[in-house]
């Protein structure tokens, strides 16, 4: 397959997943990089992303970021780095819940072990707060995939309680609390409480409890669970991190209705069946049941 063939079916969502063009680009690793760049130089400019996001369905950055993370792409950092302050309505138009779910992993795989620019995000009050989220979570995943140590990320995290975390933001201060628990850290455990007494945690995220109930467990099973999850490694399949989105699964009955509505109730279900990020069920909240039926809440369970 061309290079140019690889990019042009990476570029709009045509309800599949392009399984064939990504392990193409994965076979022509130098010639295609060059190509998944000039990608993200383009939707890192505002003007530009909010031309190709007018066109509808624009995933090229989607697999771009997966490709170039997969490639461990330094170049790319500075770029996902721009891209992951642009205005909030594009993030939330062209990457949804990529945002929340995959944006830290991507970071972490691109950033080449060097983190001040994934810091410089986490202490930028004008930033997206859910990217700020995701940027505590990518020095998390260094962590674990053992690129940094555990005491270098959890120094720089008491710098954050001590002053360089400046806004007020519950979401990110709730991250800074649960990663900072996920790393097993002890030593925070004042400035956590003092944090709760603030009122800067949201009790829905997590609560003291789940603190000191983790941290009662101990250092070993702590960085055990790090260690395990599979959402706190480096991106190293594409296909394995993409071909599983809903949008790529078979929607027949959903594309027969919209068929047989009226025009503009057709486009609303057509849009709503492509994005790539679109939830087929309410989001679960860290305190709700498991959906795998354990019984544990969700943030014991599967939403660790």
């Amino acid at each position: 397959m061309e290079i140019a063939e690889i990019i042009s079916r990476f570029e709009r969502f045509n309800g599949r997943f392009e399984r064939a063009a990504v392990e193409a680009a994965v076979a022509r690793r130098e010639e295609v990089i060059p190509e998944l760049l000039h990608v993200l130089e383009e939707i890192a400019d505002p003007d530009r992303a909010y031309q190709l996001d007018a066109e509808g369905d624009y995933m090229a950055p989607l697999y771009a970021m997966f490709l170039l993370a997969r490639f461990r792409e330094t170049r790319a950092y500075p770029l996902v780095v721009r891209i992951a302050l642009l205005p909030d309505d594009l993030l939330d138009s062209l990457f949804g819940d990529f945002i929340t779910e995959s944006l830290g992993q991507v970071l972490a795989s691109v950033c080449g072990g060097k983190v001040e620019e994934i810091q410089s995000i986490i202490e930028n009050e004008d930033a997206n707060q859910w990217v700020r989220g995701s940027a505590l979570d990518g020095l998390v995943t260094l962590v674990a995939a053992g690129v940094k140590s555990r005491e270098e990320i959890l120094s720089y995290f008491a710098s954050l309680f001590h002053g360089k975390l400046t806004d007020k933001n519950d979401v990110v201060w709730s991250d800074l609390v649960a990663y900072s628990t996920d790393l097993y850290a002890p030593e925070l455990l004042g400035e956590i409480e003092r944090a709760f007494e603030e009122g800067l945690i949201d009790p829905m995220s997590i609560g003291l409890d789940d603190v000191t109930g983790d941290l009662a467990k101990g250092k070993d099973w702590a960085l055990a669970r790090l260690a395990t999850n599979p959402h706190r490694q480096l991106i190293d399949d594409t296909v394995k991190k993409m071909e599983w989105w809903a949008c790529f699964k078979d929607e027949k009955p959903r594309r027969t209705q919209a068929a047989t509505a009226a025009p503009e109730a057709a486009n609303s279900m057509r849009k709503d069946a492509s994005s790539p990020y679109k939830r087929t069920a309410p989001k679960i909240g860290r305190n709700d049941p498991c959906p795998c039926a354990s019984g544990k809440k969700f943030k014991k369970c599967c939403g660790q």
